[in-house]
């Protein structure tokens, strides 16, 4: 007998329960053999004080199969909880996420009859880090956290996958003329690694004209790949654009878990009713069974479901007169994907998967690295003050300097506003005051000296950033930025 694959379920909230049943239906019919652990997730968790969604028992199931299928939640509305999607990538190590956006013309109507487009989002890093911070009464701060090692990883995923899928090129999205560190380290990063699949095309595009050009002629792009916040976006407008967000099914993927879901959310409005189109979570779980090295079983229901839409069974959010020839609701539409299992579409392509994992292990292939010489060479120290203008700020400031750092500049909402500052630019309570090493490096302590003079001076600062030079290069951006 061949071997059973245990995976985690999670039905989820709103149109969750019905969807999911639906796909663990069609599984059975196919002959997946998975052997299911079913845990509660979602809003009903969130409620019992689990402030992630998932209990201890859902977290331990998870780590014991490896493999989590999880229909849409709900997360309740207030402070203090969290995304289950962004933990559990952050916690499991899912660092890409996977969205194929496919076209399914003429049976599904589209302006983009073309369109084949795979999206390949960084999954643990950038602003989705969630690191805020309420600086003062006017200001909130988010981190954008970007890493070589995380960049290098999602990177090469990328141009692994278009090598293995038969895909011709990859696109970078950036905004790196804007972020020009932590955006501008992503593509460098992406040129190096490209430079590693010569056959494989290269190209990058500044991320919002590349979102307008992917809504005009998404026939343009094969994969893409691109930061964690640009990933999100731009991805559910892909699958918008093939004709339902309903359509497209997401893989994170780690090195040692995976979890698999629809990209589209709960629908609480539309659950019980019966209606809701389970095709998102189905492809998901197509994906999960060639991920767990079941292709044959993968293929058999992909292309049932293909033949299913061609023969015109669709529900309700892609029946269109002339496209669809019947209305099906949630379950009706399952049972018509069974009854069409080993049979294959006439006009659009069959698939096949192969019934080999994928080679994820040694994704982690990342670039021998040499320490840089680092050298501290001043403090920026960020502050709260109603008191006036930036003058009198720096008529304040300037005087505590030390004998090893001077104030050198101060901004505000990153706008140089003194020394010869803008007077039309808007102030808020919250001043950057850049202070610089009289010289050569600086040692911490001299950090903390300026700080205790600030302190005895009754300056509320808020938080600090030392400014490092990275082998003679400066590790900061400039005034102004």
């Amino acid at each position: 007998m061949r071997d059973i694959t245990p995976v985690t379920v999670a039905r989820g909230d709103g149109i969750g329960p019905e969807i999911t049943d639906a796909v663990l239906y069609v599984m059975n019919a196919a002959g997946a053999r998975l052997k299911v652990e079913e845990v509660p997730a979602g809003e009903a968790v969130y409620k019992r004080g689990h402030p992630g969604g998932l209990d201890a028992a859902g977290w331990g199931s998870i780590r014991r199969t490896r493999v989590f299928l999880k229909g849409p939640i709900t997360m309740p509305q207030g402070y203090g909880n969290k995304s289950l999607n962004v933990v559990a990538r952050t916690t499991l190590g899912l660092f890409a996420n996977v969205r194929p956006c496919v076209s399914y013309h003429p049976y599904v109507r589209t302006r983009h009859p073309r369109m084949d487009v795979v999206i390949i989002r960084e999954n643990e890093e950038d602003l989705y880090a969630g690191i805020e911070h309420r600086q003062t009464d006017d200001v909130i701060q988010s981190v954008k956290l970007i890493s070589r090692p995380g960049s290098e990883r999602i990177v090469r995923y990328a141009f692994d996958f278009a090598r293995s899928n038969h895909r011709q090129k990859v696109t970078a999205f950036v905004k790196d003329n804007v972020m020009k560190m932590t955006d501008g380290l992503f593509l460098k990063i992406f040129y190096e690694i490209a430079a590693d699949y010569p056959e494989i095309k290269a190209d990058h595009m500044i991320v919002d004209i590349g979102a307008a050009r992917l809504a005009d002629q998404p026939e343009r792009f094969d994969v893409i790949v691109t930061l964690n916040l640009y990933g999100d976006i731009v991805s559910d407008i892909a699958a918008q654009l093939t004709g339902s967000v309903g359509l497209a099914g997401s893989a994170n993927i780690g090195e040692t878990c995976a979890m698999f879901e629809a990209i589209h959310g709960s629908a609480p409005m539309i659950a019980g009713q019966g209606i809701a189109n389970p095709s998102g979570l189905l492809m998901a779980a197509v994906m999960m069974l060639v991920h767990i090295g079941q292709g044959d079983i993968a293929a058999r229901i992909h292309n049932a479901w293909l033949k299913t839409i061609e023969d015109g069974i669709h529900t309700a959010d892609i029946y269109a007169r002339g496209l669809g020839r019947v209305r099906a609701g949630t379950n009706a539409f399952a049972e018509a994907v069974v009854e069409r299992l080993g049979q294959t579409p006439v006009t659009m392509p069959p698939v096949g998967y192969s019934t080999m994992r994928p080679a994820y292990d040694g994704l982690n292939r990342l670039a021998p690295r040499v320490r840089a010489l680092k050298e501290l060479v001043g403090v920026d120290v960020f502050l709260q003050w109603s008191g006036g203008l930036p003058d009198d700020l720096a008529e304040l400031v300037l005087p505590l300097s030390t004998e090893a750092l001077t104030l050198a500049s101060i901004s505000n909402r990153s706008q140089r506003v003194w020394p010869d500052g803008n007077a039309d630019v808007f102030c808020t309570d919250h001043w950057r005051c850049r202070f610089l090493a009289n010289g050569g490096p600086v040692q911490h302590g001299a950090i903390v000296e300026l700080l205790g003079r600030l302190a005895e001076a009754g300056i509320d600062f808020t938080q600090t950033e030392n400014l490092c030079n990275f082998d003679g290069k400066a590790g900061f951006s400039s005034p102004g930025q």
